[in-house]
């Protein structure tokens, strides 16, 4: 008898296990981030298959098929007390690759370069007093017919003698072959060659490039098509971004995007330091070349600050905080657009996480970005009243360098010092029966309409604020969610996620 209560001891332990690991599979799109946001134990090079978007950082990427290509700068968390190079067997070259499927799994390709390009080295090194580059920065991924055009930027850290090249490669995996100079820059340069950004003008077919850092703000230039170098050698372009004090106060990684539905050129930069309130606003034109107007119709080459602010630092509940959410690709497919930047996990800000974000266009023709990184969920084309019941957290995407400490606007690598003021952090907002409760120093928001996929508050004054809603992915609390995106009427961007209680 003993024997026996022992095998159906056995037998109930084992049909439990398999009922719950029906269970875990049935729910796996329902529960459970894909990957953690800390990867400080698979940080080092031969774990390199595991880390997915980790060590992401300037990314661009492209879709050729069914996979997504992604190139990123040399960057890389090296926590303390950790061999790096573990890995005898791999010699680490320069541009990582990597590929996915669904924009959520990424699968480390290797690099692009064995060592740095010969003339975009010795052009370095001889305007630098003979000082390395320490990597291969932000590159930009093109298709031209049937040859990929790999575009990248080399320099030394706060230097503008820098240089853009380009590789080409029958394959958006390569091998690639290095073409040499599209533009570079001197000491007394105004402009800093790092940074482009390319695109072919839908009409004429000519051919563009945007780029630029710090210094005298971003410049577009012609290229010639058919080789995708400069159409005139030693051309430098002209200037269609800038800010006042360039040497001090950030602009930079432009990104151009063509909309066809809205028949406007978007371009996308970067704002403020890299390490903490790295951020993204954008301007649109009618032209390729300019002039690209803001929120409030504001030149992007005049020099005061320009809105809507897409992205910047933020903090839900349950979450130490994202900084340098900056640096973005934007792409197409199949007639929806997603945004790629690094973010960086407080409190240290030295993790680099790649963040993917879906994009949708307000009916005023401005772009807005998804509160949350895209995860593979089930989608609604439409939502109801009854969907936005419940309790929200929203964020208010507002400047803090100004309000914070200036001194942290030029941070020494490592040097970060961890204060909760420098994070947009979330309120709550209750939506009940079409009325909204929710109040803070900028805005009353007092009732809310859906249509579709589109939510529009209202504010005290009868204001209304525009929002576009998504079918996501909660990562702070690992659910499925609904957000919505918008742009209050101060230019700052206006985030919100549902929270759904677990039913476990």
């Amino acid at each position: 008898m003993m024997l026996y209560n022992r095998m159906k001891i056995i037998l109930l332990i084992a049909v439990g296990i398999l009922m719950q690991m029906c269970t875990t599979t049935s729910n796996d799109k329902d529960k459970g981030n894909p990957y953690q946001d800390d990867y400080t134990k698979i940080a080092s090079l031969k774990n390199r298959d595991k880390w997915n978007g980790a060590n992401v950082h300037d990314p661009t990427c492209i879709k050729v098929g069914d996979t997504y290509y992604l190139y990123s700068t040399d960057a890389y968390y090296i926590p303390p007390n950790i061999n790096f190079k573990d890995d005898p067997t791999v010699e680490i070259g320069h541009t990582p690759i990597r590929s996915s499927k669904d924009l959520v799994h990424w699968k480390f390709e290797g690099w692009v370069f064995d060592d740095f390009p010969a003339e975009a080295l010795a052009h370095v090194k001889e305007n630098n007093q003979g000082k390395s580059p320490d990597g291969i920065w932000a590159p930009y991924i093109h298709q031209k017919g049937d040859e990929f055009r790999l575009y990248y930027s080399l320099s030394y850290f706060g230097s503008n003698a820098s240089f853009i090249g380009m590789a080409t490669s029958k394959s958006p995996s390569g091998p690639w072959e290095d073409k040499g100079e599209v533009v570079k820059t001197f000491r007394d340069s105004e402009m800093n060659a790092i940074d482009p950004t390319v695109l072919s003008d839908h009409k004429t077919g000519k051919e563009w490039m945007i780029y630029g850092s710090f210094f005298g703000g971003l410049f577009c230039m012609e290229l010639d098509p058919e080789t995708g170098l400069a159409k005139t050698k030693g051309d430098q372009g002209v200037v269609v971004a800038r800010r006042a004090d360039g040497k001090s106060r950030v602009i930079e990684a432009p990104e151009i995007v063509y909309n066809e539905e809205q028949d406007m050129y978007y371009l996308f930069v970067s704002y403020d330091s890299l390490f903490t309130y790295y951020n993204v606003r954008v301007g649109r034109s009618k032209s390729p070349t300019g002039p690209f107007l803001d929120y409030f119709g504001n030149d992007l080459s005049d020099t005061t600050n320009n809105y809507p602010i897409l992205t910047y630092t933020y903090m839900f509940d349950n979450q130490p905080g994202w900084a340098g959410n900056a640096h973005c690709a934007v792409i197409e497919d199949e007639g929806k657009y997603f945004a790629f930047h690094q973010g960086r996990l407080a409190p240290i800000n030295l993790m680099l996480q790649l963040q993917c974000r879906e994009v949708k266009w307000l009916s005023d023709g401005w772009p807005v970005f998804s509160p949350e990184r895209y995860n593979v969920v089930d989608e609604k084309s439409g939502f109801t009243e009854s969907d936005i019941q419940g309790s929200w957290e929203v964020i208010e995407l507002k400047d803090l360098l100004e309000l914070s400490d200036k001194g942290q606007l030029k941070i020494p690598v490592g040097e970060w010092k961890y204060t909760p003021k420098a994070f947009n952090t979330s309120n709550e907002m209750v939506v009940s029966s079409g009325s909204v409760t929710l109040e803070n120093d900028n805005y009353k928001i007092t009732g809310v309409k859906v249509n579709g996929d589109t939510m529009v508050f209202t504010d005290e004054d009868g204001t209304e604020v525009e929002c576009k809603i998504f079918s996501g992915w909660d990562w702070e609390n690992e659910n499925k969610t609904i957000l919505f995106s918008g742009i209050l009427p101060n230019g700052h961007g206006f985030w919100g996620k549902k929270i759904i209680k677990s039913n476990s």
